[in-house]
């Protein structure tokens, strides 16, 4: 069992992660997650499958619509490849 200490981030507080805890859950940063209360004890984990299902679902949109939808006059496509040049 690995221990964290409570600060503070702003206004809210906060808790770190210990890296082996984040390894083992295969967390990664930027990653939505859920807190809770169940029992008088914080209950942390991923985000809900219906979340995860729309965002798969909105990055498959973007993969079909890449050469259609343009970005200042470029299509995602033609924006990707030029980032694979450098």
């Amino acid at each position: 069992m690995s221990q964290s200490k409570v600060g503070r981030w702003g206004k809210n507080l906060a808790i770190r992660v210990p890296v082996a805890v984040a390894k083992a859950a295969r967390l990664s940063e930027g990653e939505n997650v859920e807190v809770e209360i169940r029992d008088h004890d914080i209950v942390i984990r991923r985000a809900s499958a219906d979340q995860r299902a729309d965002a798969h679902a909105a990055a498959e949109e973007i993969r079909r619509n890449r050469r259609r939808i343009k970005l200042r006059g470029e299509t995602i496509k033609e924006l990707i490849n030029e980032g694979r040049k450098y």
